[in-house]
């Protein structure tokens, strides 16, 4: 549904706002970019954004942006809009929708940018039509819900030159930046290993059987959340609001869910990219649902004058007590260098051994402090300034994050060639790199 639209602005200020020229930005904290400069907007003219999502973990998102116009609001769920637009209006005048896919044909020319705040088999549909548009893209994590959406949508905005985000709001964070300029300084010397774990399980279960299935209530649009997805029943619970993640037709598991935040800290410490191989271990694979527990060894091969890496995953009841005989908290990241280790959280880093970093003092910063994760987007969107989540950045990323559970569903050791985004030793997990979309969903 779609509600009147508001008066048609002034064609020279969508003028403005597609207006390019050539060039590149880049940060002294090494992430490229793929924008290009374009004149800034008027110090009084906000940005038009739509909101696709605007409940649970879209809330903070919509808050994040709500300082811009808020102009359009999508959801398949009318209790989730109502909060929004009743008993008063939190935004006046701003369109509703069920399906964004009307909204980004209808707001074409006037929304500037959109929020992507949907279950994770919607974030490359719905981003991918934005960027088609020219629209700037801010998107929650894993940028796709497949490895050849993540290249898709990532090789897309470069050439639309748009402003995009990742939703990996610790990215932002000092803390974060402090270790990276550790990494770089040499302080614990080449690393050549990796351990990163999450103690969180997102996974398990049966599909419901028949008699569980209802008629979805009248406010939930259940075709529209299915979407690209092969269609199931309703049932109470089992994959909306939250359960979706731990089904293969809607999310990736915890690793889907947790790996782009704390795999982005080496990512951006080491400039990672293109694992050349990937193997797992778990449980029996189940064709419907995610591991409780997780294993991935990835192999990153040697970048300048930095040694090949070995990178391991671990999450849910898979993961360690204890990495190269020091204990260890549920979630972090280890750092292995030839004369140290570092431990890092989203809060905190510790050297090892203690005793020979008695005392160490940090490198001078190198890394600008940031402006705020939405900030920072908000920022590009009007002034073609640099983000450091950019899908140029987050989309390999989000590549090796997805590419374990590739490595794990076809249960075999995998030979990645990422420049051609291809499995070249096994057909059958090469299939699991790309899927089937309903169709109206199509994103090629």
């Amino acid at each position: 549904m779609s509600s009147s639209r508001l008066p048609a602005r002034r064609v020279s200020r969508r003028e403005v706002i597609k207006s390019f020229s050539a060039g590149a930005a880049g940060l002294s904290a090494g992430v490229f970019t793929g924008l290009m400069p374009r004149p800034s907007l008027s110090a009084n003219d906000k940005l038009q954004i739509a909101c696709i999502g605007v409940a649970n973990r879209a809330t903070e998102n919509v808050g994040g942006v709500s300082g811009q116009a808020i102009v359009a609001l999508c959801d398949i769920d009318d209790t989730y809009l109502d909060r929004y637009t009743k008993p008063e209006p939190r935004f006046p005048g701003a369109r509703v929708y069920n399906d964004y896919r009307e909204l980004i044909d209808k707001e074409s020319g006037k929304v500037d940018a959109v929020v992507v705040s949907t279950a994770d088999h919607h974030h490359v549909p719905a981003s991918i039509r934005a960027v088609r548009k020219g629209m700037h893209v801010y998107c929650e994590k894993p940028l796709a819900h497949t490895v050849a959406e993540a290249r898709l949508v990532a090789d897309e905005a470069k050439r639309a030159g748009v402003a995009t985000q990742l939703g990996t709001q610790i990215h932002a964070g000092d803390n974060y930046r402090r270790v990276v300029e550790i990494i770089r300084s040499g302080a614990i010397g080449p690393v050549e290993e990796v351990h990163v774990w999450v103690g969180k399980g997102w996974g398990g279960g049966e599909r419901p059987p028949k008699d569980k299935e209802q008629e979805p209530p009248a406010h939930l649009h259940w075709d529209l959340w299915l979407g690209p997805a092969p269609v199931r029943p309703f049932v109470p619970g089992v994959y909306h609001p939250a359960n979706w993640r731990r089904w293969w037709d809607f999310g990736n598991g915890t690793l889907g869910d947790m790996g782009c935040h704390y795999m982005d800290l080496p990512f951006w410490a080491l400039d990672l990219k293109h694992p050349t191989a990937c193997e797992a271990e778990g449980p029996p694979v189940h064709p419907e649902t995610c591991p409780l527990g997780l294993i991935v060894r990835y192999d990153f091969p040697a970048r300048g004058d930095q040694p090949a890496l070995k990178f391991t995953w671990y999450d849910g009841n898979m993961t360690p007590k204890e990495v190269k005989g020091q204990r260890v908290p549920g979630s972090g990241v280890m750092f292995i260098g030839r004369d140290g280790m570092m431990f890092a959280d989203y809060g905190s880093y510790k050297l090892f051994p203690q005793e020979k970093f008695a005392g160490f003092t940090p490198p001078p910063q190198s890394i600008p402090k940031s402006i705020g994760h939405y900030a920072e987007w908000i920022q590009a969107c009007r002034e073609g300034t640099p983000t450091t989540c950019n899908f140029g950045y987050s989309g390999p990323l989000s590549e090796a994050v997805l590419l374990g559970n590739v490595a794990y569903r076809s249960g075999k050791r995998i030979e990645w060639d990422g420049a051609a985004t291809k499995v070249t030793s096994s057909p059958e997990a090469d299939a699991i790199v790309r899927k089937v979309y309903r169709a109206g969903w199509e994103v090629a």
